[in-house]
């Protein structure tokens, strides 16, 4: 702030003023949103002898920062000489209001001085950070209170991960000045509106409360008769297997949410991450608005049954969605939502989310969470059996027994509890080892390697189900192994373990029983999981009869008990409303039919099957006979391959 003359012209700066008065302000912002207590304040003679030691001490200063007298410091000094007490005058009224409480606000008055008045953001940033650091210190005790799953609302919102990771002015940038000038939009939690999107108005969802059980409400998503008739639209777009009807049907509808998912499908697989992320958001929005009005994302006490074909949109845009933000650098917002899908259904988790909360909560170092979910689901959920929980809770541990603010039992308890339960893991799971050394890139010793508990053998005696879980596992977390601290604690528990199966420590042979009994068959839940995370390891372990179905983006694996609202009407199979390749199929074959008979129930619906592949593959046999039988004759020569160099 550059220093303006006096009008007097005495060559005196009048920005001290100002400055005062705008530090006054500040300060008194500051001593109202820390208050100290009333019997911490000084008394009327307390008070008194301040003012006389700070009116002291501000003479020495005026005096001491007086310059040597010049040519032209000859009026200044004289007219001040005349004015002794003015300065006492201007000094004291600031200085009253800061009393004894020289150790925060006197720091953060000198510091701005010092910066200018560019600095009054930094320091209310000061004021707001000595504020939050009381509310951490009882977020401990609130945070033991509260349920499990209990969703708060800030970590929904990745930009307050961000701003903690490069600071608000990075993020937000030059955003503030636009979202002024932005239309009214409704205020949401899962998503923030765009200026870019659709005007939204009524799609035709709406949700209904179904009942009340135990504290425990039950809703369900309803599509309108005109939603309906979109709905029917879609179907038939996605069976013409071309996505710009979808993108027809969007431009009509374009808050319909299935077609929504499935064209993010699209543009993920064309590499537009960007559009895809913006789709999945638009279905986030959509079905926020249509919320009921007790429902609620932050209790945990609110169900959607999957079971219902209105309401998998909200699962797995939700999932999708948490899959975009991890991806982006966010966990702790993709954990928030991991937790709120979960406690839309804990019991049955249709999207098996179980198998990557751990991984989430590592990487956003929520270690205390992880392990009082381990502690409080492991009696009724057998978490251990699940090969991410038995090696990431262990792993949670020993994190925590690297904290140097804990004190010396908490560390003692930490590393006892990681070395036990990481031993556990590996007799159960001895296939997990190999793999994840092999992905981390290290080369385990000559006794591991040899020995035949972790060797090749593991891999090959294990059950399908528990191949993909462990595939699924060591395919997402390994690089939370990879570093040197953690692999020297692993190869120290390797070792044991080594020495409990050489001396034929019971455990082992208990553990290697239950892996022959159990997981034998995965259920249907972590199919539709590895399809959703697209994991390479895992997705290629997937059975034949899940590869061999066709899989929807908008519904992958619906359930085999699904509840029914509501039905496509029957429709005839006219060429026109077929698409471009069957027609070029029934040209040929005339019994074919793309979509199959649907209608057709037990051997009915087995021989209609085996008769469409025998008739595609009697097609594909006709064309390979074709092609090769197919010889091209040589162009003519031109005894004048120059040309005479005229173009038409």
């Amino acid at each position: 702030m550059p220093v303006q003359s006096c009008p007097c012209g005495c060559g005196r700066g009048q920005s001290t003023a100002p400055r005062r008065l705008l530090l006054q302000l500040v300060l008194l912002f500051a001593q109202i949103t820390s208050e100290e207590p009333e019997d911490e304040l000084p008394s009327k003679e307390e008070r008194a002898d301040t003012r006389l030691k700070e009116h002291n001490v501000s003479e020495r200063n005026d005096e001491e920062s007086v310059p040597e007298e010049t040519e032209g410091d000859g009026q200044r000094n004289g007219e001040e000489a005349d004015r002794p007490d003015q300065t006492p005058v201007l000094s004291n009224k600031p200085r009253k209001k800061k009393k004894k409480r020289k150790t925060k606000k006197a720091a953060a008055g000198e510091a701005l001085e010092d910066n200018d008045l560019e600095d009054i953001d930094s320091l209310l940033e000061k004021i707001e950070d000595t504020n939050g650091i009381l509310q951490e210190t009882q977020s401990g005790v609130i945070a033991e209170s509260r349920p499990l799953l209990y969703v708060e609302h800030r970590n929904l919102n990745p930009e307050n991960e961000l701003k903690r990771y490069f600071g608000a002015r990075a993020v937000l940038g030059d955003q503030r000045p636009r979202q002024r000038q932005r239309q009214y939009v409704r205020s949401t939690w899962l998503t923030v509106p765009k200026n870019t999107w659709p005007r939204y108005s009524k799609t035709g969802i709406a949700m209904q409360l179904v009942e009340t059980r135990r504290g425990v409400q039950y809703f369900t998503f309803e599509h309108h008769r005109e939603y309906q008739q979109v709905q029917f639209k879609f179907l038939d777009a996605v069976e013409s297997m071309d996505p710009n009807n979808i993108v027809l049907l969007l431009q009509m509808n374009p808050y319909h949410v299935d077609s929504l998912l499935q064209l993010s499908d699209v543009c993920r697989m064309q590499e537009d991450q960007e559009m895809a992320r913006d789709l999945i958001e638009r279905v986030l929005y959509s079905l926020e608005c249509a919320f009921h009005p007790v429902f609620s994302l932050t209790s945990g006490s609110c169900r959607l049954d999957y079971r219902r074909p209105e309401n998998r949109a909200f699962y797995l845009a939700l999932f999708k969605h948490l899959m975009f933000l991890e991806k982006r650098g966010c966990p702790r917002t993709a954990l928030e939502f991991c937790k709120l899908i979960l406690s839309l259904d804990p019991e049955n988790d249709p999207l098996c989310v179980l198998l990557m909360i751990d991984f989430l909560s590592l990487r956003a170092r929520e270690y205390t969470f992880l392990t009082r979910m381990f502690q409080e689901w492991e009696s009724h959920r057998n978490l251990s059996q699940l090969p991410n929980f038995a090696f990431s809770v262990p792993l949670a541990y020993f994190f925590l027994s690297q904290q140097e603010e804990r004190s010396e039992l908490e560390l003692s308890q930490a590393r006892e509890r990681a070395a036990r339960l990481i031993q556990l893991a590996l007799i159960m799971f001895p296939s997990v080892l190999m793999p994840l050394l092999d992905h981390c890139s290290v080369q385990p010793d000559a006794r591991v390697a040899s020995h035949s508990f972790f060797g090749l053998n593991a891999q090959i005696s294990q059950p399908p189900a528990l191949n993909q879980l462990t595939s699924l596992y060591v395919g997402r977390t390994h690089s939370l192994w990879k570093d040197p601290a953690v692999m020297a604690w692993l190869e120290t528990n390797v070792h044991e373990v080594l020495r409990m199966v050489d001396t034929r420590d019971p455990l082992v042979e208990e553990s290697e029983l239950k892996r022959k009994m159990r997981y034998q068959s995965a259920p249907r839940n972590i199919y539709r999981h590895v399809i959703l995370s697209e994991m390479k390891e895992a997705t290629a372990a997937l059975p034949l009869e899940v590869t061999s179905q066709p899989v929807m983006g908008f519904d992958p694996l619906p359930p085999l008990d699904s509840i029914i609202s509501y039905t496509r009407p029957e429709r005839t199979n006219h060429p026109s409303n077929e698409s471009t390749l069957s027609l070029f199929f029934r040209s040929l074959l005339p019994n074919f039919n793309l979509q199959g008979d649907i209608r057709h129930d037990g051997d009915d619906e087995a021989g209609a099957a085996q008769d469409l592949n025998q008739g595609v593959n009697r097609l594909m046999a006709a064309m390979r006979d074709m092609l090769a039988n197919i010889q091209f004759q040589e162009p003519p020569r031109d005894d004048n391959p120059e040309g005479d160099g005229d173009w038409d």
